[in-house]
């Protein structure tokens, strides 16, 4: 009789992960027929065991389908590491009173090879069968019989592996519809429009807000036609920045006009990212459409006050300017004295027109406002770049950094043009910027301008500088008098040159 030692606690579920009852073991009735074959037996069976039966999967010479565990040789021949052998079952006390000794099939010979799953468990046996005794399988029947034991474990682990691999990619569909809704869900209730792109672009989902913004039927923007809800000025431009993002991955961004369902043309802020996997491969683009058209109308407003603020403003430094010359033709005393100031509100006047925003919403400050750009329109009378050499760094300024920096190096080019490098023609001026931790540092060098010596006395040019760089720009100033040429130090907190910077700090 069989007993239950080696058994999984759960028969059932263990040999549920082979899929049995799927069917379809041609391999297995071949490799069967072979072994009947090979060992000369008329009965060879693939035997599986369960808690109350055995089954066979395969078999030669045998018309029952299933026999009672209890009477099973295989479940024995499972449990060892070798070939199980029964010689004469008539002459075993184990087998004696088998049903299917003292009946048909009448087995008196027996020889099994055990079926052990790759953790181990043991579940049947490859066996022959005779209905006369034997000595035992000659050596070539026993190799060709486990070898052959061992093919139909690969059968069966490779079912359970498929088997596996359905039940992982049913698991990964129904957590990809769920995550699908999740995201439908969650996009429905943003109160931006959203959609979705293959990796190729094409446009196969949209949110209800979309529909709701739009008034398009359903599914009528999928793949390209989306442009068409642009303003024909904007189409050519978006095509260009999405064709740009999925040749390069770059993100998307970018406003258009988009029709509103009352007809309409509104500004709408268009963005979207790459979705990659964990090879780097796009796998789906992800975007919004923000509605932008209030907060464009009131930029243009601002820039319309602006830009004429900027021209009133320009105006009083002309006509100061010209108060100051007028004032000193009448008196021609002050002559001197009124150039210096002219000259001063002048270069304030170049400074505040290099970062003022002009037309179409778009500042100077945005496109070009850097230090060395504001010390090009400064220096532009003393000769330009011939004669300032600049090296280094090229920090952002902008309208709070632009007033003290114009003041600053229009004293100190007014300087070197009455008494320094820019007095002679060959004479000239190196500036080296570099950023130092949370501060700018530049380096003024004059060269091949005539000897100097340290001022005496503080002027008014030397005060301004000061109030320039400490008390505007919250620097620090250091000077040398050496005989090729001045040597001036600053030093200028990164956040006082321009408020992004000052945001970072």
């Amino acid at each position: 009789m069989a007993d239950g030692r080696g058994l999984a606690t759960d028969r059932a579920a263990l040999l549920a992960l082979y899929d049995l009852d799927a069917g379809g073991f041609r391999t297995l009735d071949d490799i069967t027929s072979f072994a009947a074959q090979l060992c000369g037996a008329p009965i060879a069976l693939v035997s599986i065991v369960e808690d109350v039966r055995q089954r066979f999967l395969a078999r030669v010479g045998l018309d029952a389908e299933e026999t009672p565990r209890d009477v099973s040789f295989c479940a024995l021949a499972m449990l060892g590491d070798n070939i199980f052998v029964v010689p004469d079952a008539t002459q075993d006390a184990r087998f004696i009173d088998n049903a299917l000794v003292t009946g048909a099939p009448h087995i008196r010979f027996y020889a099994g090879a055990p079926l052990v799953g790759g953790d181990g468990e043991p579940l049947g046996a490859l066996c022959v069968i005779d209905t006369v005794p034997r000595d035992d399988l000659t050596p070539l029947q026993r190799q060709g019989l486990s070898l052959l034991a061992r093919q139909v474990m690969v059968e069966l682990e490779g079912r359970r592996r498929d088997r596996d691999v359905i039940a992982q990619q049913r698991l990964d569909a129904a957590a990809v519809a769920d995550s699908d809704r999740m995201f439908r869900t969650l996009a429905d209730t943003m109160p931006q429009m959203v959609w979705s792109t293959l990796p190729d672009g094409y446009h196969d989902y949209y949110n209800a807000r979309w529909y709701e913004y739009t008034g398009v039927p359903a599914g009528s923007t999928d793949g390209d036609a989306w442009n068409g809800m642009f303003h024909a000025d904007d189409q050519p431009k978006a095509w260009e920045k999405w064709r740009h993002s999925l040749a390069s991955g770059d993100p998307y961004e970018i406003e258009y006009r988009l029709r509103h369902r009352d007809g309409l043309y509104r500004w709408t802020l268009g963005r979207a990212l790459p979705i990659r996997d964990a090879q780097g491969q796009i796998i789906r683009w992800i975007g919004t459409c923000t509605e932008i058209h209030e907060q464009k109308l009131m930029l243009e407003e601002r820039e319309m006050i602006a830009h004429e603020l900027s021209h009133r403003i320009k105006n009083i430094f002309s006509v100061i300017a010209g108060l100051i010359g007028l004032s000193a033709r009448e008196r021609p005393g002050m002559q001197e004295g009124a150039d210096d100031l002219r000259d001063r509100i002048l270069a304030l006047g170049r400074a505040h027109d290099f970062v003022r925003t002009h037309g179409g919403g778009v500042s100077m400050a945005e496109e070009q406002a850097s230090l060395h750009g504001v010390l090009e329109e400064i220096f532009a009378p003393y000769g330009g770049r011939e004669r300032l050499q600049l090296s280094g760094e090229n920090p952002p300024i902008d309208d709070r950094s632009a007033t003290p920096l114009a003041l600053l190096f229009h004293e100190l080019a007014t300087n070197a043009a009455k008494y320094g490098a820019l007095s002679t023609p060959d004479g000239f001026i190196a500036l080296h910027v570099v950023t130092q931790g949370e501060d700018i540092r530049l380096d003024w060098r004059e060269e091949g301008g005539p000897s100097v010596a340290p001022i005496a006395s503080e002027g008014f040019g030397s005060r301004l500088i000061a109030l320039s760089v400490e008390r505007q720009l919250g620097g620090q100033l250091e000077r040398q008098w050496c005989p090729e040429g001045l040597r001036l130090s600053l030093r200028i907190p990164r956040r006082s040159m321009h408020r992004a910077a000052a945001g970072r700090a």
